[in-house]
């Protein structure tokens, strides 16, 4: 898609946009760890956190909630900016909420039972006012620790794993009715769809392992990022490699809409029509705004 305007350059692998109503956006900045704003070309820090933060989303008491993977260890690849393994000083992922008047943060997960949360990507809240959030794992030089998708209270009280075994998963948001819970696999590209069936808990794989229905796969190589729902239910998937966004129906059919970054990681949507996208191309450092042929699903707690 070439019609699109850039808001932001020299950001440091951008991820987790949220539309704000004064036009700006509040978003991630990994590589930097950072929770940052955008607005009128300039970039101003919110929370200087850490580690890696990743997904972000406005929870039910004004605060951000932010998934932090731990931080990466950083190539530079003909000038794109690629995450890697583990960081050096990487210790654990870990589930934070921000107060963005202050920039003050403090840390509400960091494991569940006896294990830690490898590195936390990407948050979606339902009405109730808890959030579900996926877990991609992390890499490692001879290894891989596996991901999972996790739903939790934002008091800290309480966090449940939902699933278990997945090879990394991204993206996540729900359907517009809150009976699925949508979730992109990267390393597989496919779109993993969870039926709920109570409080955290989503149906079960018969034949044990993981949950979740295939929903589509990819008939190329490519790499699966972060996920917005549109509001009449397609999920778009921002897609690495074949650098863009694919919005799949619920029934599995995709489409895809290119865009100039072979790490295109993350879309949301604002505006008073909800059909303003806000795209980061990551590798290269940028947000971008275009017009979307649909309106997005308006997010619980969004503060537009």
């Amino acid at each position: 898609m070439s019609n699109f305007e850039v808001l932001a350059e020299g950001l440091q692998f951008p991820e987790g946009p949220i539309a704000m109503p004064d036009g700006s956006v509040i978003l991630v900045e990994i590589k930097r760890g950072t929770l940052s704003r955008v607005h009128n070309g300039k970039v101003e820090v919110i929370a200087n956190l850490g580690g890696g933060p990743n997904g972000a989303a406005f929870g039910p008491d004004g605060a951000v909630y932010i998934c932090n993977n731990g931080g990466f260890h950083w190539h530079d690849l003909g000038g794109l900016t690629v995450p890697g393994n583990a960081a050096h000083d990487y210790t654990t992922g870990r589930i934070e909420r921000v107060d963005i008047n202050t920039g003050k943060f403090e840390r509400l997960y960091d494991k569940i039972g006896d294990n830690r949360l490898s590195g936390p990507n990407d948050i979606a809240f339902e009405k109730s006012g808890a959030f579900w959030f996926t877990d991609l794992g992390k890499n490692w030089p001879r290894s891989q620790d596996r991901g999972g998708l996790y739903w939790a209270k934002t008091d800290g009280s309480q966090l449940k794993e939902a699933s278990y075994g997945h090879v990394g998963l991204n993206g996540v948001g729900l359907s517009p009715d809150e009976k699925v819970v949508y979730a992109a696999e990267t390393e597989t590209a496919k779109l993993w769809a969870f039926d709920i069936t109570g409080e955290g808990e989503v149906a079960q794989s018969p034949l044990g392992g993981h949950a979740g229905r295939c929903v589509a796969v990819q008939p190329y190589h490519c790499f699966f990022d972060s996920l917005a729902v549109q509001a009449d239910g397609d999920v778009c998937v921002a897609t690495i490699l074949n650098g863009g966004i694919t919005t799949i129906t619920p029934a599995g059919v995709s489409t895809h809409t290119p865009f100039p970054d072979l790490i295109t990681t993350n879309i949301c949507f604002g505006g008073a029509d909800m059909r303003d996208a806000y795209i980061t191309l990551s590798s290269t450092g940028k947000l971008i705004k275009t017009r979307w042929p649909e309106p997005g699903l308006k997010l619980n707690f969004a503060p537009y």
